[in-house]
């Protein structure tokens, strides 16, 4: 990466070439007079950061102001520099910008929630404002993480996850891949040392085989592409340290048994030209079934296009290819910068698609009266997959994945969504907690009649539905707002041996509602009616007064669960049938943990008896291409339905009081037995908790992952292993 400002302007000026040199130039020097005596904790002079950061920039093809601003990003904040003299010096376009940064610098992932949420608050708003803002941001997260080493331990792993639960996710939704996947490799460096090195250690030791197998094939297929008159650009492509981190840790495999290191881009001129590089591909090599995606024809909410498929390469091994146009791989690279057109003034569509979710995000602003809200529901954006449903009309409507008619019915309108009585899918009458496909087309039936109940929230996916939803709730009768929260309180109450023959009055109350910042014992108990609070918080407050309480998640497990799993009782009746035949010898795959309800495939292994898979699993896919006579059609036995199946489930949370009474009160009331317990200290503020279940079918799995994940304080809950049929 260049280190002075000349072969910074050249890279800027080789991609934007009316950029002002001279400007830029002076950015500098200003920024390096500000910064005279400073230095980083590196030892490193400061202005290297600012420089670093345009660089960084650079390497997106961000616009002239852009670069400019990063170079300036730090002086108003760090130095004696006014934001007035900034604008004075480079007009209001790049103040604007600096301002921007520099609202955002006191973002801090282990402050108070109720902070962390306004600062994110304002991010967006800024973002909204000049999309160029989070651009800035990003690459100063990324310079910063490059740089981390010499903060104390604590402080790195607060700001890495900081980088993994926040940035790398916007850099995600903002389509800017090249500096999504860095964050993630450098977030895991903190996060999980050991994994981090082992895998980089692996690779170092097969780069120099796999960059001559790699080699090899990419002339393969360019002199296929050259007979077949196609003009197009192959490259090898890395397979990033996180995506191989996830990929061991969702399949539970070693790093010796990921077969599809190997990767191939194909880099066309039209799109007409990606659809017949697909065919010489899957003509020189066998396509893996089930193993392709058109993102061409439907591009990702983030407006990514490209064709993925996955083929049996040299020595039969899977190895991916993608192949795109010009304009859809810088898109890919570069994200919103790539559309940036702002000297030229034109409208952008795909732009606009683009920044849709930022405007949505936005949207919640009107609904909210808490930060910690915006901060719940932000994250439920963040993290989840998006599925495509059509209005009768043709337009395309984007929702998280999971969602339902309720959710379609807020997005379209907020009073369509209030008096949602029923839906319309394909043509057919669904209930409100169908969950959409993509392709689907969705019709909403609405009745003067029908108004949100508390009930929807526990069928709503989306922020925006959850918000609309929930300040309906709230502006309905007080009283009966109230009434609902004594109810519930009540109930609460009668199941807590320390409350026993206490009732929820206003003298036990108040003490709770001051310290949740509510003016009196009824607005409390409105917030509970409503839905904003939950009784067991409250519990936890007046318990947490009456008892010694453990002050930590990992001391209320030591006192409260059990560490060591009991023996499961010998298991009566076989797991699985082979046509009709139970007596046979299986075990239950490491790699997709199948359970009842998942549909499974039998491979029959080497000594080994039957391994039994789901049929969605990816080593499974593998293995039919290689083996197919290996391959048996598997029914999972009937005959027993009190089979239970001892499964490992992973809760990554905030380590406060009380939250374990919230996470095994859900468990209880998914009439699920909690066999053993185990937690671990994620740093100071965060704990790993491993719970041992005994889960029947896959359906009560994920009810059960379903409602933990609502909780705000879990960041992310997963399925690790099924242990043992009992």
């Amino acid at each position: 990466m260049p280190t002075d400002i000349d072969s910074t302007i050249e890279r800027v000026t080789g991609y934007w070439p009316e950029a002002d040199a001279a400007m830029l130039r002076r950015a500098y020097d200003f920024a390096a007079q500000a910064h005279e005596g400073q230095k980083r904790l590196t030892g490193d002079p400061y202005i290297s950061h600012p420089l670093a950061v345009a660089n960084i920039l650079a390497d997106i093809q961000a616009d002239p102001d852009s670069i400019a601003a990063a170079l300036l990003h730090d002086t108003v904040e760090d130095t004696n520099i006014a934001i007035e003299d900034i604008q004075a010096e480079f007009g209001g376009q790049i103040a604007d910008l600096v301002e921007g940064v520099t609202t955002l610098t006191h973002l801090d992932f282990s402050s108070r929630q109720e902070q962390q949420a306004l600062n994110l608050r304002k991010m967006f708003l800024a973002m909204a404002d000049d999309i160029r803002v989070i651009m800035i941001k990003l690459a100063d997260r990324l310079h910063n993480m490059r740089t981390l080493e010499p903060l104390a331990p604590e402080d790195q792993q607060r700001i890495a996850l900081e980088t993994q639960h926040i940035f790398a996710p916007i850099a995600h939704r903002l389509g800017i891949w090249r500096i999504k996947w860095e964050l993630e490799d450098q977030a895991l460096k903190y996060l999980e040392p050991e994994a981090y090195f082992d895998i980089v250690e692996k690779l170092g030791q097969t780069r120099e085989a796999r960059l001559a197998q790699l080699e090899s094939v990419r002339e393969e297929l360019a002199a296929a592409l050259d007979a077949a008159d196609i003009s197009a650009r192959v490259q090898g492509r890395a397979k990033h340290i996180y995506s191989i981190f996830r990929k061991m840790e969702e399949q539970q495999i070693d790093f010796g048994q990921i077969a599809d290191l190997m990767a191939l881009r194909v880099i066309g001129e039209t799109v007409d030209q990606c659809y017949a590089a697909l065919g010489v591909v899957h003509a020189l090599w066998m396509p893996v079934p089930g193993m392709f995606t058109d993102y061409i024809a439907k591009p990702k909410a983030n407006q990514y296009q490209s064709l993925h498929t996955k083929v049996f390469g040299p020595d039969k091994q899977p190895m991916e290819v993608q192949i795109r146009a010009l304009d859809m791989h810088q898109r890919a690279e570069y994200g919103v910068a790539a559309h940036w057109r702002y000297k030229e003034g034109r409208t952008d569509t795909q732009l606009d698609q683009q920044m849709s979710w930022v405007r949505q995000v936005l949207d919640l602003e009107t609904d909210l009266e808490e930060h910690h809200e915006f901060l719940e529901l932000l994250q439920l954006d963040l993290f989840q997959d998006q599925v495509f449903v059509f209005t009768p009309d043709g337009d395309v409507v984007d929702l998280p994945r999971g969602a339902g008619p309720i959710d379609f019915a807020y997005r379209i309108h907020t009073e369509v969504g209030h008096h949602c009585a029923g839906a319309k899918v394909n043509g057919q009458m669904v209930p409100l907690d169908y969950e959409f496909q993509n392709g689907d087309i969705a019709e909403i039936i609405t009745s003067s009649g029908a108004q949100p109940s508390r009930d929807w929230l526990g069928l709503i996916k989306s922020s925006r539905a959850k918000a609309k939803v929930r300040k309906f709730l709230r502006q309905q009768s007080e009283q009966e707002n109230i009434q609902i929260g004594r109810q519930e309180l009540t109930r609460a109450f009668a199941k807590t041996t320390e409350l026993t023959g206490q009732s929820p009055n206003e003298e036990l109350l108040m003490p709770v509602a001051a310290h949740l910042n509510y003016p009196s014992a009824d607005s409390l108990l409105a917030a509970i009616g409503y839905g904003e609070v939950e009784s067991g918080t409250v519990i936890d407050h007046l318990v947490a007064g009456l008892v010694r309480r453990p002050r930590t998640l990992s001391e209320e497990v030591q006192l409260a669960l059990p560490d060591v799993a009991e023996e499961p009782p010998p298991h009566e009746g076989m797991l699985v049938s082979v046509a009709g035949i139970r007596d046979v010898h299986s075990r239950l795959a490491k790699c997709c943990n199948p359970l009842p309800g998942d549909g499974i495939i039998g491979y029959i292994t080497r000594g080994g008896g039957i391994s039994v898979h789901r049929t969605d699993c990816k080593n499974l896919q593998y293995l039919v291409g290689k083996e197919p006579e290996r391959i048996v059609d598997l029914n999972w036995a009937t005959g027993d339905s009190a089979t239970k199946f001892r499964t490992v489930v992973e809760v990554l949370a905030s380590d406060r009081v009380g939250l374990l009474s919230h996470i095994t009160a859900i468990v209880s009331d998914c009439d699920i037995n909690i066999a053993a317990a185990r937690v671990n200290a994620e740093g100071r503020e965060f704990a790993r908790l491993l719970l041992t279940l005994d889960i029947a079918n896959r359906g009560d799995l994920e009810r059960l992952l379903d409602r933990l994940s609502k909780l705000i304080d879990v960041i992310s809950v997963r399925q690790v292993s099924v242990i043992s049929a009992s």
